[in-house]
């Protein structure tokens, strides 16, 4: 299977919009590798700082207190650190 240009690019598969809300273009919805090319796009580098926006939103909302926040934020921080020990 041969994969389009853009597989894996978060900026273009999954970039941030207007209102500060990512979402995936209507021309990678149509794709047919979009699931496979989405999660080799959120488990690379750039990923992780999806990850750190969504758990700052969710902490912003008041839906998560200080320390689960920082649990999770310390989590990702460490991951992220072993990718580049790799």
């Amino acid at each position: 299977m041969t994969f389009p240009k853009c597989f894996g690019d978060l900026q273009k598969v999954f970039p941030m919009g207007e209102d500060g809300l990512r979402s995936s273009p209507d021309e990678c919805l149509a794709c047919q590798c979009k699931t496979d090319c989405l999660r080799y796009a959120l488990a690379g580098t750039d990923g992780t700082a999806v990850h750190e926006e969504q758990v700052d939103k969710v902490y912003n909302s008041g839906n998560m207190g200080f320390l689960e926040r920082w649990s999770k934020r310390k989590t990702l921080h460490r991951a992220k650190s072993k990718r580049k020990n790799k």
